[in-house]
């Protein structure tokens, strides 16, 4: 009996289980600048039974003016959608996206978070499985819906009081408290900010681009590398002591997964982000490597 895939799985380790009843493969593509692009390309081609579930109206919740661009969604709400996809505590969830995992990544965490463990991202993605020349289907997959019983878990998450508390008590800056940023270099440093309207990061905050944990193919670096890599930005300090950010909370799930993959884990989530953080004028902005 072979063990459960819990952080990723190779194409070819997937195909075997295409129509598994108790498999259930989700299709996360998205593009930020063109929120229909991924239900479009899943219309016109995807991993034969996989499902789609798109980042703003399925694994997010509503925006508000108090909140980032990416709220984690209501439990419930999520519970429900995961049984709409066919989803309960006996399936093995694999989701995929266009590639790096970035959008696949959120369902993954978001899956862990409501207790659900058997959950993997398809490495590489949709271009991995094209790459392979393995089946695609443009058929709308159908799955029985099934009964998903939510049980968060509040010790993955950090909010933005907390993050705040440690920006003031001096925790980012004596590494008592370790938040990491996912987003590209130069979005962190404040320049070349094209999403949102305040550029620049949350002072204490350390740079980690979730690029940085996947080669060119969008596939990710072997255990050792990530591990290695991820040591460097965590200089000496523990794992648990990291709160994961990006943006809006969607690919700091993605350092989060590549710390699983690290053997680092116990990390947790700022879900609210840059985006949440900039909400309120009087919190600080650092810009700058």
């Amino acid at each position: 009996m072979h063990a459960m895939p819990t952080t990723l799985i190779e194409p070819a380790a997937l195909l075997p289980h295409l129509g598994d009843p108790q498999w259930a493969v989700i299709d996360c593509r998205f593009d930020l600048a063109r929120p229909d692009w991924g239900a479009g390309a899943y219309r016109a081609a995807h991993i034969p039974s996989a499902r789609y579930a798109h980042l703003e109206r399925d694994l997010s919740g509503p925006r508000s003016e108090r909140t980032g661009r990416h709220p984690l969604p209501d439990p419930t709400t999520l519970a429900a959608t995961l049984g709409r996809l066919g989803i309960d505590a006996t399936v093995q969830v694999i989701a995929y996206d266009q590639g790096s995992g970035a959008f696949a990544a959120r369902l993954w965490w978001l899956l862990r978070w409501l207790g659900h463990r058997q959950v993997a991202v398809l490495d590489g993605g949709f271009a991995a499985w094209e790459r392979a020349a393995l089946p695609v289907s443009s058929a709308d997959a159908a799955r029985p819906a099934r009964q998903f019983r939510a049980a968060p878990d509040p010790s993955q998450l950090a909010s933005t009081t907390e993050v705040s508390a440690a920006l003031d008590s001096g925790a980012l800056a004596s590494g008592a408290a370790i938040l990491v940023d996912a987003r590209s270099a130069e979005r962190f440093a404040g320049e070349n900010e094209t999403i949102d309207p305040v550029a620049g990061h949350i002072p204490g905050a350390r740079n980690h681009p979730f690029s940085g944990n996947h080669d060119a193919h969008g596939r990710f670096l072997a255990a050792g590398e990530l591990r290695a890599a991820w040591q460097r930005t965590l200089r000496g300090g523990a794992a648990h002591q990291l709160i994961a950010m990006c943006g809006s909370g969607v690919t700091a799930c993605h350092d989060l997964l590549a710390l699983e993959v690290a053997g680092l884990p116990g990390g947790r989530l700022y879900a609210g982000s840059w985006s949440e953080w900039i909400c309120d004028p009087a919190h600080a902005v650092a810009r700058g490597a």
